[in-house]
């Protein structure tokens, strides 16, 4: 007696139709469907009301043989999260401005049938999933992923302070209202602080961003030694001493290419005094623990105030297709 034949392989979509034309991309998968001759794909779009975690979480338990996410960097989080114990690869379609992992992927965006070429023809990678365990004043403690960075103090600040049109229409020109404000207020947060097992310290900061991604918007290299693959935490801490302080920020934010990226550069970092107004570091693991409640974001997206965040990085924890 013969057996049954297998059924058909089939892709998932989990799209914030926000972000881009849905016809355009059905006609993608269209196509590439019929031509690997898979059965047709499913469709799970993201709900305002629950920030797209019930259709990736639908998209999962499909069954699907990969899993397409069209949206920004937000719906990639959460996707990635519900995702990455489960072995389905996840494929990006970075529509909208941002798109922060994308580009530190080096991935075309906005390029919708390239996108979807490459989610049913591409090879899979692993790559490196962070996660952030946030404990608020009340003592609730939740556990979040993140892909690109995790910022506290002014990073946060303007994660959740900043128009949610301005940013969309303007990018970072959004955020010079924030930015000024803490100059000229000259706010600092006080934490302490553990990397792995070493002894814990005190800092004073700005600003602390922890990343398994170094580059922001524009091309600006943040965290130079940032890999999205490498299982390592990389994080820099903004200490500047008033507006000329400041201005030393943008001045390294500005070199930080040139520093890392080109031999000569490498040379003339290595000869230059190692600077306080931006200290960096990595580990596979930092606590840290403020004296007051601060704002904290991940990816982009503000979590509200915490007390204490231990961040922590699974490595090759996540499979992507073709990136």
């Amino acid at each position: 007696m013969s057996s049954s034949p297998a059924a058909a392989p089939f892709a998932a979509v989990v799209v914030n139709p926000s972000g881009i034309d849905v016809r355009v991309l059905r006609a993608a998968v269209t196509t590439e469907q019929e031509t690997l001759g898979w059965a047709d794909t499913r469709w799970f779009e993201t709900d305002r009301q629950d920030d797209g975690r019930a259709a990736a979480r639908a998209a999962r338990d499909s069954g699907a043989a990969v899993v397409l996410v069209a949206g920004g960097d937000g719906t990639l989080r959460v996707a990635a999260e519900e995702l990455h114990t489960s072995g389905i690869p996840l494929a990006l379609v970075p529509t909208g401005t941002g798109n922060l992992y994308a580009r530190n992927l080096g991935l075309r965006l906005n390029d919708v049938v390239g996108s979807v070429r490459r989610a049913f023809h591409g090879t899979d990678r692993q790559v490196d999933i962070a996660f952030a365990e946030l404990t608020t004043q009340a003592g609730v403690t939740t556990r979040h992923a993140f892909l690109v960075m995790a910022g506290i103090g002014l990073d946060a600040s303007m994660a959740a302070n900043t128009n949610a049109r301005l940013k969309k229409r303007f990018g970072w020109v959004a955020y010079s209202d924030p930015i000024a404000r803490s100059v000229i207020g000259n706010r600092r947060i006080d934490l302490r602080y553990r990397l792995d097992d070493q002894a814990e310290r005190h800092m004073r900061a700005h600003t602390v961003i922890v990343g398994n991604c170094g580059t922001l918007t524009a091309g600006m290299l943040l965290l130079p030694a940032a890999q999205p693959d490498d299982g390592v935490l990389d994080a820099v801490a903004f200490r500047p001493d008033g507006a000329f302080g400041w201005t030393k920020v943008g001045y390294g934010l500005s070199m930080n290419r040139f520093h890392h990226r080109t031999r000569f550069g490498r040379l003339f970092a290595w000869l230059l005094p190692r600077s306080r107004t931006m200290g960096y570091t990595r580990a596979r693991r930092l606590e840290m623990t403020l004296d007051d409640p601060q704002q904290i974001q991940l990816d982009g997206d503000p979590f509200g105030t915490v007390v204490r965040a231990v961040l922590t990085v699974r490595h090759g924890g996540l499979t992507l297709r073709g990136a």
